[in-house]
């Protein structure tokens, strides 16, 4: 399920070698987006069955739309990572890699000798970026953790949800895509500091070692999810204030919520800058609220909020959700409409931006993908193929190890690989 591959170097990180220990989402994301700017990337998965990921909500042909996006660039290897020998192909990888991701529990990478102190011994400039629910230490480091645990425990559902209700998730799994730009981020400090402290290994032991300083980049779920809950640690430290579900509004920030329009499209209006409120009441024609000196500032406009919300809501119900998005974006007013996936494939700003790329598997089909972000002016990523058949690199890759044909067969027969 791969379009025809093109392996010529492109990218800001052209030449980094990233070997991807990973499953499902925050490991394998955290590598595809090194993939999608050209590092490239040698994928770990089980035999026969592969990633779970591949069989993940809508299929085609037996294998998720959503592998396409999500291994795109990557190189399948199968292994049977319980074997020894496919431990020793990975320990052989490893000594080549400058980044490996992985996301098992921790300790299991110890006891296959595959750990960061195991491996950094043998490759001193390693840099393993290691994702997990709780992170790599502490009382609860042992225990899986997912995506919405993480969210859970970081602070993030708590706050999801109207208040009258039990707290909701996002749509999408956003713990560990949070983990997983954390991971990135992280990777790409610590080669940055790799590189500046002597740079790639020279593959060479003793006293003819060349190689910069490598590291361990921890990143837990729920801290990533944490780490973008804003002020809610000093508010309610100084202030005893503990931030609670508001629905569609941005507590304390006033106005911003979502309204709904007399044809029953919703609304997102963000006026809650003091200019920008002034702007706001006189485009809904409430001058009185406009020259309120009480509401001149965002404090005071705290306190009555509900009337500041029910006045836009009344406006709002009178006009339809073209007519609002005309009148608001005329007054310079912050308004947008919550988009559908089918909204943004007809979009004239995503189509500008060229946000989609058009794609074929490999029985001609053809596929929209989200395209790359960010957007670079001069080493932009770019999709070199989909995301790879279960084990479609085998044979190229243990070839490049030095195996043979027949101990390649071997490696078959045995179901290591």
């Amino acid at each position: 399920m791969s379009s025809s591959e093109n392996t010529t170097g492109f990218g800001p990180l052209n030449g980094i070698k990233v070997l991807e220990l990973g499953t499902l989402i925050a490991g394998p994301f955290c590598s595809r987006m090194l993939a999608e700017f050209g590092a490239s990337v040698i994928k770990i998965e089980a035999p026969e069955q592969g990633d779970p990921l591949r069989q993940w909500r809508v299929l085609k042909d037996g294998t998720s739309l959503w592998w396409s996006v999500q291994a795109r660039n990557k190189q399948s290897l199968t292994l049977n990572m319980k074997d020894p020998q496919a431990q020793e192909i990975a320990r052989q990888l490893a000594l080549d890699a400058d980044i490996i991701i992985e996301n098992y529990r921790p300790g299991v990478l110890e006891k296959w000798q595959l750990g960061f102190e195991q491996l950094q011994a043998i490759n001193p400039a390693l840099i393993m970026v290691r994702l997990s629910g709780y992170g790599q230490t502490g009382p609860l480091s042992g225990l899986p953790g997912f995506g919405a645990i993480g969210e859970s425990m970081g602070g993030l559902r708590y706050v999801s949800g109207h208040p009258d209700r039990p707290p909701v998730r996002v749509g999408i799994s956003i713990g560990d895509s949070l983990a997983a730009l954390h991971g990135v981020i992280g990777a790409m400090m610590a080669l940055r500091h790799r590189d500046v402290t002597g740079g790639r290994w020279n593959g060479k032991a003793g006293a003819e070692c060349v190689a910069g300083v490598g590291q361990m980049v921890d990143v837990a779920l729920y801290e990533s999810v944490f780490n973008v809950m804003e002020s809610l640690v000093p508010e309610y430290d100084y202030a005893g204030v503990k931030r609670e579900r508001t629905g569609g509004a941005l507590p304390g920030i006033v106005p911003s919520n979502t309204y709904t329009c007399a044809d029953n499209e919703n609304i997102v209006i963000a006026g809650n800058g003091d200019a920008i409120f002034k702007r706001l009441m006189q485009a809904i024609e409430r001058d009185d609220l406009a020259n309120d000196p009480a509401l001149a500032k965002n404090d005071g406009r705290v306190p009555r909020t509900a009337e500041i919300d029910a006045a836009i809501q009344d406006w709002c119900s009178t006009k339809n959700i073209s007519e609002a998005l005309a009148i608001l974006n005329q007054a310079d007013v912050p308004v947008g409409k919550i988009y559908s996936v089918a909204d943004m494939l007809s979009d004239p700003h995503f189509l500008a931006r060229r946000m989609f790329e058009q794609h074929h598997f490999n029985d001609g089909t053809p596929v929209k993908l989200p395209a790359i972000s960010p957007k670079m002016s001069v080493t932009p990523g770019k999709t070199n193929w989909l995301g790879p058949e279960l084990g479609q690199h085998n044979h190229a890759i243990l070839r490049g190890l030095g195996y043979t044909e027949e101990q390649i067969a071997e490696l078959r027969a045995h179901k290591i690989i």
